[in-house]
């Protein structure tokens, strides 16, 4: 029996975030009810940490949990089901979507709910900083910065992100880190430092274009200073996926890694932003999640 009939046999829940990406999702239930082929619940979340606790409670009666909703609404799901039989599902509908893109999930609502109906699973890793978890990527310095001025703000999407970065980089200063990768030291000053499961934050900017959800492995990719008018030049490297040829970033690999700096500010895991102490603790947990993915993902 196939992946696909076995999961279409069972029972799958959809959790709806009814405001991520700034989208309406009034329509998803008709939409899951016409083109989903398996038996369906869905349930609208009401707040912060809803789409969470409805996984948790759910994860020994359902056999496929479907996210419907952006990075955040990913990572308190799957959040949930790590170390469970129970197989996480995506619809994107958020503002970057790194995690889907990088599995390659269809962008379109119908689409990604159809391809559920293939039931193509792959197993893959995830990670925790400080014992919170993440799945795409996690970060400090400028972007968790950005995150943070974005979650404030009354408008969301990519261009609003843009705005966001555009407006603080003049403002912002890198800083000094001690990091650990696997026992080895090393003393970095950082614009940003980002913990990529995946290649990339969403939209298609890829900050590790080689990193993989499935090596057992996190890129501890290092964004060091520099000068504001190569800015434009990063970013076209992440949408080229040639970020790692730039001189002013350093790549390396690991599974357990420890940051030390010199006082508290803000991190993100997945792009939720989050107050973070001095020292972050990161370790990856390999072939820990199960995922229904795009066709096409190898």
């Amino acid at each position: 029996m196939t992946a696909k009939n076995i999961l279409l046999k069972r029972k799958t829940l959809f959790i709806i975030n009814p405001i991520s990406g700034g989208k309406k999702k009034d329509g998803v239930p008709e939409l899951i009810n016409a083109c989903f082929k398996g038996d369906a619940t869905t349930i609208f979340t009401n707040g912060v940490s809803h789409a969470s606790e409805v996984a948790a409670g759910a994860v020994d009666d359902y056999d496929l949990i479907v996210a419907v909703g952006g990075d955040g609404t990913v990572n308190e799901i799957a959040s949930a089901l790590v170390g469970s039989k129970a197989v996480l599902g995506i619809v994107p509908c958020g503002s970057g979507n790194g995690l889907s893109r990088f599995l390659g999930i269809p962008m379109d609502i119908k689409e990604a709910i159809e391809n559920l109906n293939e039931g193509k699973v792959a197993v893959i890793d995830s990670a925790r900083a400080n014992g919170k978890p993440f799945f795409n990527m996690a970060g400090m310095g400028f972007d968790a910065h950005i995150s943070e001025v974005f979650s404030h703000g009354k408008k969301r999407g990519f261009i609003t992100y843009i705005k966001s970065s555009l407006q603080e980089i003049f403002k912002y200063e890198p800083q000094a880190y001690h990091i650990e990768i696997d026992g080895t030291s090393y003393e970095r000053k950082a614009f940003m430092l980002s913990f990529a499961n995946s290649s990339q934050y969403g939209n298609n900017a890829h900050v590790s274009p080689q990193a993989s959800v499935q090596d057992g492995l996190l890129d501890v990719c290092v964004i060091k200073p520099f000068p504001l008018y190569r800015f434009i030049e990063l970013g076209i490297r992440m949408f080229t996926k040639t970020t790692n040829k730039s001189r002013f970033v350093e790549i390396i690999r690991g599974k357990h890694i420890v940051i030390r700096r010199n006082s508290p500010g803000p991190m993100h895991l997945d792009g939720e932003p989050e107050m973070a102490g001095t020292e972050i603790e990161i370790n990856i947990l390999p072939q820990s999640l199960n995922v229904i993915v795009g066709k096409d993902f190898k």
